[in-house]
């Protein structure tokens, strides 16, 4: 009986298959339907080379076998469809498009299964790694998270699922994100781990996040990858995790972010903000408000890197003059967006009362008499915030007339 690939092949096995999934990828595109083709193909001649190379490599792992079985059919198909070279007539036209599908067929199959075998190599060894929670070498740590985020961020593959609830992975991240003992960089990589699991299936893991510690977590490190973080799991879960922030008791901390001495930290929590204002239910909104939300957003948008978005002509008076000249082609109201964005880059706390108020307004969170009830107290907030009449005039003009680019 042979004996299994050793963790010391792995590096020579790894780069044997990422060139034979490459030259099989390349293959099913270009799967050589005339002789021409055939004898100038790339990834055949790949293709052909690395069988002979790679059977002793591939024969170690039981995993591999059906691999190699692949390879030894698509040597037999090439061989065929060599053999048809010169031959005319419809039946060897035939011939050679049959045997030109089953190659890009077998070929399909080889991409796949070396791709299923660098999943569950992959995944053996992160979960190995985290398992053991004492890191001797943590740039390769996060190598194998960001890893294995990128390939997560591909796209929904049932295999790689089952391989990722088998190796119970969800919760070795939960528990290293949660760890204080662990770095900054682990816990955040762990953090962006989470969320791209979630962005791959939301119905499966979503319960893992709504259950267990990690939004308590990500709020309390209060660093901008955790904060970023958490604004990707609201937009993905909606409202059930902004439920479950407010009941945790998490949102004072949240709105603190708002006062943070570091600026980035002060934009996130912005945009947490506006997240949970757009999902967030009732209850979430009240929380918020409680908490001095609208005296903090009038103070930033009093703020240098604050301002007024009415200046540039979002907002009309009434009168309909704001929409002349934009019917040639909206290139007016074009540029009025272009310069929206510049400034708001500069200046991310401009109108953002307003701004708050559409979230409100648009949403999916609020019933409509709620919209209206909430948009009503935020502009005598606003007032009791203010300190002139006039600054108090601009923003429930904003209010009023609707703000969000």
């Amino acid at each position: 009986m042979e004996e299994p690939t050793s963790k010391d092949d792995s590096p020579r096995v790894l780069k044997v298959l990422e060139a034979l999934k490459q030259a099989s990828h390349q293959l099913q595109s270009h799967p050589s339907p005339n002789s021409e083709e055939l004898n100038s193909s790339s990834a055949i001649k790949a293709l052909l080379e690395l069988e002979t190379e790679s059977d002793a490599i591939l024969s170690k792992d039981p995993n591999l076998s059906s691999l190699s079985q692949h390879l030894s059919e698509l040597k037999a198909l090439i061989e065929n469809l060599q053999k048809s070279r010169g031959h005319h007539g419809l039946k060897s036209f035939l011939a050679r498009r049959a045997s030109t599908h089953s190659i890009s067929r077998v070929a399909g199959s080889i991409e796949s299964e070396i791709q299923a075998w660098i999943d569950r190599e992959s995944i053996d060894t992160l979960t190995r790694v985290l398992r053991e929670q004492h890191f001797d070498n943590e740039d390769e740590l996060i190598k194998l998270l960001s890893q294995f985020e990128d390939r997560i961020s591909q796209g929904f593959n049932r295999e790689l699922q089952d391989l990722v609830l088998k190796s119970k992975l969800f919760l070795l991240l939960e528990s290293n994100l949660c760890n204080p003992n662990c770095s900054k960089r682990i816990r955040e990589s762990c953090g962006f781990a989470i969320g791209a699991l979630i962005r791959f299936n939301k119905d499966v893991f979503v319960g893992q996040v709504l259950m267990g510690p990690t939004i308590g977590s990500l709020v309390t490190m209060a660093s901008s990858a955790s904060i970023r973080v958490l604004c990707s799991l609201i937009r993905s879960i909606k409202s059930p995790l902004v439920d479950e922030i407010e009941s945790s008791g998490e949102i004072p901390k949240i709105i603190s972010f708002l006062s943070h001495q570091d600026l980035e930290i002060q934009v996130l929590g912005m945009d947490c903000v506006l997240e949970i204002g757009y999902f967030g239910r009732k209850e979430a909104i009240e929380a918020m408000l409680r908490e001095g939300l609208i005296k903090r957003l009038v103070e930033l948008q009093r703020s240098e890197m604050g301002g007024d978005l009415i200046d540039m002509g979002r907002y009309g008076s009434g009168d309909g003059k704001e929409n002349e000249g934009v019917g040639a082609g909206g290139l007016e109201g074009g540029n009025r967006e272009s310069r929206e964005k510049r400034f708001l880059e500069s200046h991310p706390f401009a109108s953002c009362v307003a701004r708050f108020a559409v979230q409100l307004e648009v949403g999916e969170g609020l019933r409509q008499r709620e919209r209206r009830a909430f948009k009503q107290e935020i502009l005598v907030r606003v007032r009791e915030a203010c300190v002139s009449d006039a600054e108090a005039a601009t923003i429930v003009a904003e209010v009023l007339w609707g703000s969000s680019p």
